[in-house]
């Protein structure tokens, strides 16, 4: 069985917390780790929407990362990532801006994420829903 480490980061005014009113102290080193990508890659996303004037509804960012070792220790690895983006927009026309500032992200714009792709393989989802009608 492999050793998996999870955080999840919310947007909650203007800012990327850790749900339930969790702190980062309370994180061993590798969760920080992914704590501080998951950020990242949240501010990111937020810089390349501001251009378009586009603010979602909601974001909240996972990343899992499976470990080289059955429990955690201090010489564990990581072997691969999976980081989820699960968004609320708007509209329909917001959609289309946030996909493009995810992977825009995600393979050229996030320092933290290129930092994890230098460390193990990174992989992606991305769920986009919109709450209010189109507009015609």
């Amino acid at each position: 069985m492999n050793n998996t480490q999870k955080v999840t980061v919310e947007l909650k005014n203007g800012r990327f917390r850790l749900p339930n009113m969790a702190k980062a102290d309370d994180l061993n080193p590798k969760a920080m780790v992914l704590c501080a990508a998951a950020q990242c890659a949240g501010f990111t996303v937020m810089g390349l929407l501001q251009k378009n004037k586009v603010i979602p509804k909601s974001l909240e960012i996972t990343i899992e990362g499976t470990l080289d070792t059955e429990k955690l220790q201090a010489n564990s690895r990581f072997r691969s990532f999976v980081v989820t983006y699960n968004v609320e927009c708007r509209n329909l026309n917001d959609q289309q801006y946030v996909s493009q500032a995810i992977y825009d992200a995600q393979e050229r714009e996030c320092g933290l994420v290129a930092l994890l792709k230098s460390a193990a393989p990174v992989s992606y989802d991305i769920s986009i829903v919109s709450t209010e009608p189109a507009v015609v």
